[in-house]
């Protein structure tokens, strides 16, 4: 039993199994299917037409490897933002100045994030005519008492600021519900997490 090191190209990878079909560059008319991909490598980074880097603990077993690393086939097959990580950008005003009333829900859409966010960096402020008030944030369906709360604005004349890490939902959709009074808000988001 040898091990051995062969390069190929991810055909499709599939994000529940964690698995890759993959074709061999030294055997370009059959894939491999349901190759494991070692969990260091990031899910956003197996596209189809990436090249690989596939580890066999024995040679003569296709069944016997897994995905160890993955890399740019030129300029093709590179995620778009970079996976996986924290990306920072130019401030974007995502609400301005929009009333909520007390004990409602709304729901936004966030522009300006590329698929596949999970979640943005953001900062948020709001006032409210009928101290004390806070507001809960969370993804489109996700549970508002247990995510982002910005409060309680104590100020019938003051703006309560607060920021940090918001998930979204899997179409950049956000919740906010005012609690106690109604709430003016504004959102501005400067980054995202994929």
């Amino acid at each position: 039993m040898s091990q051995a090191i062969k390069r190929g190209i991810i055909q499709s990878f599939n994000a529940s199994t964690y698995t890759a079909s993959v074709l061999l560059l030294e055997a370009t008319s059959t894939a491999l299917t349901d190759i494991p991909v070692s969990n260091t490598l990031d899910s956003t980074s197996c596209l189809p037409g990436a090249l690989c880097a596939v580890l066999f603990f024995d040679e003569h077993n296709p069944s016997d490897a897994v995905v160890i690393a993955v890399f740019a086939n030129g300029s093709s097959a590179l995620p778009a933002p970079p996976p996986g990580r924290v990306t920072i950008s130019s401030p974007v005003q995502q609400l301005n100045a929009v009333t909520i009333n007390a004990g409602v829900t709304q729901t936004f859409t966030l522009s300006n994030l590329p698929t596949g966010t999970l979640a943005v960096l953001c900062k948020a402020y709001f006032s409210t005519p009928t101290p004390p008030a806070h507001i809960d944030l969370a993804a489109h369906g996700g549970n508002l008492g247990e995510t982002l709360t910005i409060g309680d604005n104590q100020s019938a004349t003051g703006n309560l600021n607060g920021g940090g890490l918001l998930p979204v939902d899997s179409q950049g959709r956000i919740d906010i519900k005012a609690n106690g009074g109604a709430c003016t808000v504004t959102l501005f988001t400067y980054g995202y997490v994929m």
